[in-house]
């Protein structure tokens, strides 16, 4: 029965843990079901914690605490860093709006570059109306 459980809970459903509550702890009246997705949820955890720590860059690792849950480890680097993306937001719209096109490359690679800082405002949830991004881009050029 054990075999068939692993089978149906899939070997590698990494995540488990980012979807699923932690199992019950395991005792001696526990099912084969339930041991074995006790031991799927946790090696689930295990590969997401790693995986994540492996992916964040080192500066920001050693500024976040110890913790050995991955569902909590993503929580306290979006409480964490969180704030980040509204700073960075408004840097970009500063940037937007004040620009002026300085001769040095073609017009179009100016128009690229707004429309560039345009779509990563909108990937940080700051929608600029495109009247607006085309008064803004007629206003960085010369007369």
């Amino acid at each position: 029965m054990y075999e068939h459980v692993q089978l149906t809970l899939g070997v590698l459903d990494l995540d488990m843990t980012l979807h699923e509550d932690k199992p019950a702890d395991i005792n001696e009246y526990s099912t084969a079901e339930q041991i074995a997705l006790s031991e799927s949820w946790k090696r689930s955890d295990r590969l997401n914690l790693m995986f994540m720590k492996m992916t964040i860059a080192n500066n920001i690792k050693t500024s976040l605490p110890q913790i050995v849950n991955a569902l909590e480890y993503l929580k306290t680097v979006e409480d964490r860093f969180g704030s980040a993306d509204k700073s960075l937001a408004g840097t970009i719209m500063v940037e937007l709006i004040t620009m002026k096109y300085d001769g040095n490359r073609g017009v179009q690679d100016h128009i690229l570059n707004m429309a560039d800082k345009d779509a990563k405002l909108k990937m940080l949830g700051m929608q600029v109306d495109e009247t607006f991004l085309v008064q803004f881009i007629l206003n960085s050029l010369p007369s």
